[in-house]
């Protein structure tokens, strides 16, 4: 008689999971949606004598590591810029570097909780220029770890003289 009632409790458990697990997924509210997805974006970098880098870039905050400046996040939780991690457009130079195979090196400020990009392919500003970084046209007003980044954005590196 027990294993009777067992066999009854185990085809009964088995039919309610796969109840559940067929049951239509109930759309989850806009803040539960993760916020780090990948995203494509074109990434332009303009040196002083023109286009050092012209490519689609597939990117997500992440950590990021550069000679001068160490290991830190670049995911737009910088400086509490977003709540959670968001694609950036550091992230996604790092991301084209790595791919590429191209090297970009930047110091860490504690301060500003972002990196500073100081060269892109041994290209430096030094004290006469600087790397900007611009997102469909406009100077971003916030730095390159801290800026949310949507698939198709346009990311430019621009190297700018004082």
């Amino acid at each position: 008689m027990h294993l009777i009632a067992a066999r009854r409790t185990l085809t009964a458990s088995a039919a309610l999971g796969l109840a559940l697990t067929s049951a239509p997924a109930v759309a989850q509210p806009q803040s539960a949606v993760p916020t780090n997805t990948a995203v494509k974006v074109t990434l332009i970098v303009h040196g002083p004598d023109g286009r050092l880098f012209k490519g689609k870039v597939k990117t997500k905050g992440h950590d990021v590591t550069t000679a001068t400046g160490g290991t830190h996040r670049c995911d737009g939780t910088n400086g509490g810029a977003h709540p959670t991690a968001v694609p950036t457009p550091t992230a996604a130079l790092d991301d084209a570097a790595r791919k590429r195979q191209f090297t970009w090196d930047g110091a860490w400020y504690a301060s500003f909780d972002d990196f500073s990009v100081d060269s892109i392919k041994n290209v430096s500003g030094g004290g006469a220029a600087y790397w900007n970084i611009s997102v469909n046209g406009t100077s971003t007003p916030v730095g390159g770890c801290q800026f949310k980044l949507n698939a198709g954005d346009k990311v430019a590196f621009t190297w700018t003289a004082f």
